[in-house]
């Protein structure tokens, strides 16, 4: 067999594979929600927010740091109420504190 290689983009791989088309998808719709409720975060949390994955009707948000989840727990029924108003079937929000590791 003579298998000739050539680059492909993440797009092209995405649009072929439908494994990967689904986990892009995935990923679009989680920064999707982080950013329809970014004005609800106060603005000095935001930076220690990011998307998370989805599970179904669960997503989740990964934190910086224990006092930032704190904070958000405080206002996840917010969080919630407003994706569901924007259209989202979010049941629940999980909060995971991703630790920083020493390199």
């Amino acid at each position: 067999m003579n298998r000739r290689q050539h680059s492909v983009t993440l797009l092209q791989a995405s649009q072929d594979s439908p494994t990967l088309a689904k986990l892009t998808e995935l990923t679009r719709d989680s920064v999707a929600r982080l950013k329809a409720i970014e004005s609800l975060i106060p603005g000095p949390l935001r930076p220690a927010v990011k998307a998370g994955p989805i599970e179904g009707p669960v997503w989740c948000l990964i934190l910086d740091n224990n006092a930032a989840a704190a904070k958000i727990r405080q206002i996840l029924p917010a969080l919630e109420s407003h994706l569901r108003v924007k259209g989202w079937e979010v049941n629940s929000i999980r909060l995971k504190v991703q630790i920083a590791r020493d390199r």
